[in-house]
């Protein structure tokens, strides 16, 4: 099936500056990005020159089912917050549930322009399958923790990727380890060669808070760093460090590494009380960053806009300097890098041979009079936002337009979740 969008307006991670174009788009590839008028026959989304056609955001580091326990424990630091508030919660749920709190992070990830999400959690294979029936892009792992069934969660971590590992070109599978507060070292090391056997990437929650590494059984005998070098989870294929707020900054080039990618989630830092991540210092250590927005849980959203945003703020503000984290590369971090990052090695770019995903986005609003092709990633990052997206499209499918789900029953999902959430709070 061909799609064409028609004088678009086009910027991605690579572009020097915004420029209107013609995209051709067959299956779920994208074939053709001509000038604007290229492509004068046929039938297509007709942009005038007013439509933005910019990759969809990969949203790096989430917990998607979390939506469900959304506003539990307000205004308590992460430890209280979660042994206190959330993990009694989570007991409650089961697969079906898991599955419809999925459902409803994806309506509100497809609305706001995301096309890609990445997924740690439990009763991984249900958060497939939820995100195969939306048409969803989806890096995905079975958070993995230690205790008796320890080796147990690691042999469902390896079902999911047998079963799941490239369904449909749309889900990557990755090892989940929770933390190194959480995993122990002997076990860390089994998920590391596991890894390794099978030519699986790992997620990671990594030094979120100063707690993080005091609570690890190795804190006494190693450095975090050598933790990672040990257990070999430092040479998997790939290894993406969710937070790392705590990274000590003469420890930084440690990180820079082609199979290394940080996943950055400045909300929920601030909102935890957790800190601010060096994002600047890790981009001048030559260490890669994307962007996340964690779980709806503790953010509370899912909206990649407000995401990339806070975090251009927030550097320029916490180092004092206007001039850090400049709109351009807020972008790249929530497109391409992690799309790399979860192993999608043609997504994340508007380019021929690349996978069709992205938003069109409406710049005839009061917000966007004065852009031009050099200015954009700044209007949309510093004037834009979700309200914005008017078309989201994922492996050349549109899955969301003007406010309705083309393979989702919105009304009927969040009466399930109503009634989801009305069980576990109860």
């Amino acid at each position: 099936m061909q799609n064409l969008y028609r004088d678009v307006i086009v910027w991605d991670g690579e572009s020097k500056g915004a420029r209107r174009c013609d995209v051709r788009t067959e299956g779920a590839e994208i074939v053709a990005v001509e000038p604007a008028g290229t492509f004068r026959y046929g039938s297509a989304y007709e942009g005038r020159g007013k439509t933005a056609l910019l990759p969809g955001f990969v949203n790096a580091h989430g917990h998607a089912a979390m939506t469900l326990l959304r506003g539990l424990g307000e205004e308590l630091p992460l430890m209280e917050w979660l042994e206190q508030r959330i993990w009694p919660v989570e007991n409650r749920l089961n697969g079906d549930r898991v599955y419809t709190g999925t459902q409803l992070a994806v309506m509100e990830m497809l609305s706001t322009g995301t096309t890609c999400f990445a997924d740690m959690y439990f009763f991984m294979d249900r958060v497939a399958e939820a995100a195969l029936a939306c048409g969803m892009r989806a890096g995905l792992c079975r958070g993995i923790v230690g205790g008796a069934d320890g080796a147990e969660k690691l042999a469902e971590n390896l079902k999911l990727a047998k079963d799941y590992n490239g369904a449909q070109g749309l889900v990557s599978v990755q090892l989940g380890p929770h933390a190194p507060y959480t995993v122990p070292f002997e076990l860390m090391k089994d998920i590391a060669d596991a890894a390794k056997e099978n030519d699986l990437a790992v997620q990671l929650h990594w030094l979120e808070t100063t707690r993080d590494w005091p609570l690890s059984e190795s804190s006494k005998s190693m450095t975090p760093e050598e933790f990672l070098e040990k257990t070999g989870i430092y040479g998997v294929k790939q290894l993406l460090l969710a937070h790392c707020v705590w990274i000590e900054k003469e420890r930084l080039p440690f990180y820079a590494q082609p199979n290394i990618t940080v996943a950055h989630n400045p909300k929920s830092n601030w909102k935890l009380g957790s800190g601010t991540a060096p994002v600047v210092d890790m981009q001048r250590a030559g260490v890669k960053v994307a962007l996340g927005t964690d779980g709806a849980s503790s953010n509370n959203r899912l909206d990649m806009w407000d995401e990339l945003r806070f975090a251009a703020l927030a550097q320029k503000g916490a180092n004092m300097d206007p001039t850090l984290l400049s709109a351009e590369e807020a972008l790249r971090m929530a497109t391409v890098n992690g799309a790399l990052a979860l192993g999608f090695e043609k997504t994340g770019l508007i380019k021929e041979g690349y996978t069709a995903d992205f938003m069109l986005i409406d710049l005839d609003q009061p917000q966007y009079v004065g852009w031009d092709f050099e200015n954009l990633p700044g209007y949309l990052v510093y004037a834009g936002s979700s309200a914005d997206v008017r078309t989201t499209v994922v492996a050349g499918e549109t899955l969301y337009h003007m406010g309705a789900f083309t393979k989702m029953d919105a009304e009927k999902i969040m009466a399930e979740a109503a009634s989801v959430r009305k069980y576990l709070t109860a």
